[in-house]
């Protein structure tokens, strides 16, 4: 059971443990007298480390997030994979159901499945305990140990020249709690960072000085997946944070972390931080935001261990800071005008709108950033397309027009345009934080007590649609490079005459309601059992595959006094998360 004590939004658990996707800092050629065709397949993996030392930063103790303080080890380790792709497939046929792992092995054209022991995951984040990891201090004193969890889909670069120009696998390994399906993978001739940024990992109490770091990967995944049980040693040389004149402009390039360690799932209405150096100079920005709120930082880029012959970002075609391959593309272009002909909605196939059970479930009042005299119920709501198609709305602008008028489009196997239906409107919102069209009627958000019947209902109607979340990566057609997935892309400036918006297959789109117009008022509202209903498409202005699904409650239990309310949050089924 997840009890949630009153605290600020942007302090939410939730972003705390996001999982972040970061783009690796230089590409390296294929070691001397060895390319991809020669390794062993199945795939032949190995740890490489990226560079022979690196520079930490300890920064000054916080009492109020103690989990914080001590050093991160972003050592510059990566896991390659050579002679064929590295690929697992995670899924949970339900919330009643464990989390289980398979590995899809290919062997040339044909894949074949492995079953990984039961237990080996228990969430979606990544591989638990994957690394085990030493320090020792210049005396030969062992002064850490832990073990760090890997993401496959972490940074990753090529490390052979005929590897694929781009990976086919995802950027990030979802850390929504209701999750429901992913893959995950390290390309063939790529190399995955073992370092996911994971706020939640276990930190070193380090003083400045000099340091050894030895890495090896933990023996049961060594026999599981044949890797080398050889350690690889990194120097590491920890710095006392010292803040530059200037600002945040004047901070080294890895202060990222720190800067937004308490920075949690805001609301999409807030203004969101400004973006570390590293962000900036780097482009390690990560593509998913969980939820519309301020991305998590990235950790600083790392470069490659540079081996003869090994080619600069320029050399595949890569702007600054993007050495991966794997640009992130634009999104679709709106249509020019109006659809003409007559309005049909044509016998092909359609998105599935699904919602899942709320998440990020906290009180709030007017002294912690909700509106003065109320008490709040804010909480993260999202609604996601199981396909097979994507959702595709367009609004065209009348001149002079303050809303546009919204259509669904439909789409034929071969990407054709073959119909369309009026869908609603679009909506300008102006305030602070928003600056973007709304599609209205996306969803709607109700507190209803303990028999299920309505008793606040959330002013939150209108959304502009991003794919925020990997929800489930293994449907039908999912799409593991989606567009539209911050609302820079997806979302169209004032002065737009027409705005497409889309939530692709297996992707959805997060929304923290935490502001007064969003959250629930629970002033009023007597302590007891209460359900919160998130429903997609409610006027059933969408055309979908099934209506039937649109629903989710999540089980809450209010309880405390005026002013100083709590929340109680029962598990959901095997989903003890908020």
């Amino acid at each position: 059971m997840t009890r949630t004590p009153r605290t600020r939004i942007w302090r939410s658990a939730l972003a705390a443990s996001a999982a972040i996707a970061v783009t690796a800092g230089v590409v390296a050629a294929a070691p001397e007298g060895r390319t991809a065709a020669a390794a062993a397949p199945n795939p032949k993996l190995s740890l490489v480390t990226a560079t022979a030392s690196v520079n930490l930063t300890r920064y000054p103790d916080d009492p109020d997030y103690p989990q914080y303080n001590g050093v991160l080890l972003d050592l510059g380790t990566y896991v390659g994979a050579q002679g064929s792709p590295f690929e697992l497939k995670v899924t949970r046929k339900s919330y009643k159901d464990p989390v289980v792992a398979q590995q899809i092995i290919h062997e040339g054209k044909k894949k074949r499945v492995k079953n990984l022991p039961k237990g080996l995951v228990k969430d979606f984040r990544g591989l638990p305990g994957f690394l085990d990891v030493s320090v020792s201090d210049a005396s030969g004193k062992t002064v850490f140990t832990g073990s760090q969890d890997f993401c496959p889909n972490n940074a990753s670069g090529r490390i052979s020249h005929d590897a694929p120009v781009k990976s086919r696998y995802p950027q990030s390994c979802p850390a929504n709690p209701f999750t429901l399906g992913s893959v995950w993978g390290v390309e063939k001739g790529w190399a995955a960072n073992t370092f996911s940024g994971h706020y939640d990992q276990k930190r070193a109490l380090l003083g400045a000085g000099s340091y050894t770091a030895k890495v090896t990967v933990a023996k049961k995944y060594r026999d599981l997946f044949g890797i080398a049980g050889k350690a690889k040693s990194v120097k590491v040389n920890v710095e006392e944070y010292k803040e530059e004149p200037g600002g945040p402009q004047g901070r080294s390039a890895n202060t990222g972390a720190h800067d937004h360690h308490a920075a949690g799932h805001a609301s999409h209405g807030e203004p969101q931080p400004p973006a570390s150096l590293a962000e900036a100079a780097n482009g390690t920005a990560p593509t998913y935001n969980v939820g519309h709120g301020p991305y998590p930082p990235a950790p600083p880029a790392l470069p490659w261990a540079l081996k003869k012959g090994a080619r600069s970002a320029a050399n595949v075609g890569d702007k600054a800071g993007q050495t991966d391959g794997s640009r992130m593309a634009a999104g679709d272009k709106p249509a020019a005008k109006r659809p003409t002909g007559k309005a049909k909605v044509p016998n092909v196939p359609k998105p599935d709108l699904r919602s899942l059970p709320a998440f990020g479930i906290i009180t709030t009042n007017g002294t912690d950033g909700g509106a003065p005299g109320r008490d709040e119920l804010a909480f993260s709501a999202n609604v996601w397309n199981a396909g097979p198609a994507k959702l595709i709305v367009e609004g065209f602008r009348a001149p002079g027009k303050e809303l546009m008028d919204a259509y669904q489009y439909f789409y034929d196997a071969k990407g054709k345009q073959v119909g369309y239906t009026p869908s609603g409107t679009m909506e300008w919102d102006p305030r602070e934080g928003h600056d973007h069209w709304h599609f209205t009627d996306f969803a709607s958000y109700q507190l209803l007590t303990a028999d299920k019947k309505k008793a606040v209902r959330s002013g939150k109607e209108a959304f502009c649609l991003a794919n925020t979340d990997a929800v489930d990566y293994t449907v039908k057609n999912a799409n593991w490079h989606p567009t539209g997935t911050n609302l820079s892309q997806a979302c169209g400036e004032e002065t737009a005459i027409s705005v497409q918006q889309q939530l692709d297959v297996g992707s959805g789109d997060t929304y923290t309601q935490g502001t007064p117009d969003q959250s629930f008022d629970i002033t009023d509202v007597p302590n007891g059992t209460y359900y919160i209903e998130v429903l997609a498409n409610p006027e059933k202005r969408l055309k979908e595959t099934s209506t039937s699904n649109n629903s989710a409650l999540r089980k809450v239990v209010l309880g405390g006094k005026k002013g100083a309310r709590t929340v109680t949050v029962p598990p959901h089924h095997l989903v003890d998360a908020n």
